[in-house]
């Protein structure tokens, strides 16, 4: 046994995408900081798809950026294709996506790291959690040495006892080349904790040298790239193009016959695998009316003819992989690097976690990414800048920071997680947000980087930057509303240009600015009238104007949340004891102990009759009196 004599405040394990984040906030909120890894070349390493952001998770790379996090300035700095998504679609749904250059993003990330003050980086596989008095102390690597550390966090994504499965062989692995963690399962079911299976998957990577692009749809990135930093001005780098094919019958006919071989049809594998991300054999299967489906060919990096074609995730026998591969045009020749498989991993149930990402059972231990049941790099990076915040703030003493669901992405993902649970690997869709409108793309800096200030992690001058934007759009807003313009032949012939309705007397900027085909664009036709402040605070002014009914109807909603949510439950409230709920109602309530009746409202189960005793019942509790929901008669507690 090695002992170490130093002590850490915060001891990450794990170095991919929710690692790095929970040890970056850690040691730039100046505290000791430890990163525990199994393998140091593979730090930020991507296990799937060469790509960052998309429908909903570009949010969560934007309010990671706010916070002061790094994954948006990784992507700006390594991306070779960038695009907006659903841009011809409201605001509440527009998303950034990029594909990265995986080697670049990795170094990248590690140079940052390595360059970080008050981090420490070493490679060592965890292999013992050292508790005492439910308390986390520190951690135990497979080569017998001890680190001390106040508090832990976990992000051991797919590692924990994973399980590769290429048709029905199948062999330990944390990843394709990568041996698994084992041991800390044994330590979470030691200490209470419920321990579940999942299972994901990835596709075959290609051989470029071999594919013929020339038969296949191109898809190039937008022609002004739009940097997923608030901090990066600009994109100056020259994209590569992405490709577009698809499967036919044959490839169907080709993975059918397969199927006796496959482990996800023939009962190994036991894990529950994601609704949203299936295999392609799943989807034949499952969509067996459709004669096609999408496969888009990404490239790797720029210095590299590796291809990942996205849409092919499989788990299938190496021959019917090489045969499905070659009946899709444009890979009739193919060749495959490496082979597409299934892993199974193990995870915890999220419900015994504090909306901090804190144990229920261990003080200051903290989870984040995939072992909380999540799928993704972008959710895995938002929860570990939480729960690295969070694991800082437990080991100083000050108030936790919790982010809710009207704030942002952020915190819909934590509180569906600790308040809903999840049985398979959850992923973030804008759907899920209910107050979407509110917690866009564009606005993610206005929501949070005041927030990312206060808690060291924005620094000064992307705050001043971030102060200047927030100025002009003030500013902007103001002139628009004081600017009223006349109805002189000039206005009158543009708005008839625009295919505008004329105006009968003057009014203000604002008021023509709300009409559909009147955008900034538009108005910098009119010298007098064109604005002189950036695009993007144009961009904001703009949603702010064209959507004002409906954010301040969101408004309104929010306000009605907020105060559900204001209304705390006591920590001492014991759940058996409120009469008139049912058992199952009781358990859920005990099991989650949700910290207000909003966050009660929403556990699957409770309904609104259940949460009208809940609230009786607390307001008797608080006036110290006996209860009777039924409103029969109250006397004193004894």
């Amino acid at each position: 046994m090695l002992s170490y004599s130093k002590q850490y405040d915060v001891i990450v394990v794990g170095g991919g995408h929710a690692g790095c984040e929970a040890c970056m906030a850690s040691a730039r909120m100046g505290r000791r900081t430890l990163l525990l890894t199994q393998n140091l070349d593979t730090i930020a390493f991507m296990s799937c798809n060469p790509a960052i952001g998309g429908l909903a998770k570009g949010q969560l790379v934007k309010e990671i950026d706010a916070l002061g996090g790094m994954m948006a300035r990784a992507i700006d700095a390594t991306g070779i294709q960038f695009r907006r998504l659903n841009t011809k679609k409201g605001p509440a749904v527009r998303s950034s996506r990029a594909q990265a250059d995986r080697q670049a993003y990795r170094l990248w990330m590690k140079q940052v790291l390595e360059s970080q003050k008050n981090l420490e980086i070493r490679q060592a596989s965890v292999a013992k959690l050292l508790v005492a008095n439910g308390r986390m102390e520190g951690v135990e690597t497979s080569l017998g040495e001890r680190f001390s550390g106040t508090a832990v966090v976990l992000t051991t994504g797919t590692f924990l006892n994973g399980l590769i499965h290429i048709g029905l062989a199948s062999f330990p692995a944390g990843r394709l080349g990568e041996g698994p963690s084992i041991g800390i399962s044994e330590s979470l079911r030691g200490l209470g904790f419920t321990v579940g299976r999942l299972k994901t998957g990835t596709t075959p990577r290609l051989d470029g040298k071999t594919i013929d692009f020339s038969c296949m749809e191109i898809q190039e990135g937008d022609s002004e790239p739009t940097p997923f930093s608030f901090s990066t001005k600009e994109i100056t780098r020259s994209q590569v193009p992405c490709y577009i094919t698809y499967t036919n019958p044959k490839t169907h006919a080709i993975i059918r016959e397969g199927l006796d071989r496959s482990p996800l049809y023939t009962g190994v594998i036991k894990g529950t695998g994601a609704r949203y991300c299936p295999s392609i054999e799943d989807k034949v299967m499952r969509f067996a009316d459709k004669e096609r489906h999408q496969v888009f060919i990404e490239p790797e990096g720029r210095h590299t003819t590796e291809v990942y074609p996205n849409g092919l995730a499989t788990s299938l026998p190496l021959d019917i992989q090489i045969r499905m591969l070659r009946s899709i045009t444009g890979l009739e020749s193919v060749a495959i690097m490496r082979p597409g498989y299934a892993i199974e991993y193990d995870y915890i149930n999220p419900l015994q976690l504090k909306p901090t990402l804190e144990t229920k059972l261990i003080e200051n231990l903290f989870c984040a990414g995939q072992i909380n049941g999540t799928s993704g790099y972008e959710e895995a990076a938002a929860q570990g800048v939480m729960a690295g915040i969070n694991a800082v703030l437990s080991v100083t003493g000050e108030e936790p920071f919790v982010l809710d669901r009207s704030e942002a992405y952020i915190g819909v993902l934590i509180d569906d997680l600790v308040t809903r649970g999840t049985t398979e690997p959850y992923r973030m869709f804008t759907s899920r947000a209910e107050y979407r409108l509110l917690l866009r793309e564009d606005n993610a800096d206005l929501r949070l980087t005041e927030k990312g200030y206060r808690l060291g992690l924005v620094a000064t001058d992307d705050y001043t930057r971030f102060q200047q934007r927030e100025r002009e759009i003030q500013e902007e807003r103001k002139r628009i509303e004081d600017t009223r313009v006349a109805p002189t032949p000039e206005i009158q012939e543009w708005l008839s240009r625009r295919g505008s309705s004329p105006i009968r007397q003057a009014v203000s900027l604002k008021e023509l600015l709300r009409r559909p085909e009147i955008d900034y664009r538009a108005l910098r036709e009119l010298p007098s009238l064109a604005p002189a402040v950036s695009d993007s605070a144009l961009e904001q002014v703009e949603i702010q104007v064209k959507y004002e009914g409906y954010i301040e109807r969101q408004q309104q909603m929010v306000e009605k949340f907020r105060r559900m949510e204001q209304k705390l439950i006591p920590r001492d409230l014991n759940f058996y004891e409120i009469p008139s709920l049912s058992t199952e109602v009781r358990q859920k309530l005990h099991q989650i102990k949700p910290a207000s009746l909003g966050q009660a409202s929403r556990i699957s189960g409770i309904t609104p009759a259940a949460l009208s005793i809940l609230m009786i019942y607390m307001k008797k509790h608080e006036a110290g009196l006996t209860v009777n929901v039924k409103g029969e008669r109250s006397i004193p507690a004894v």
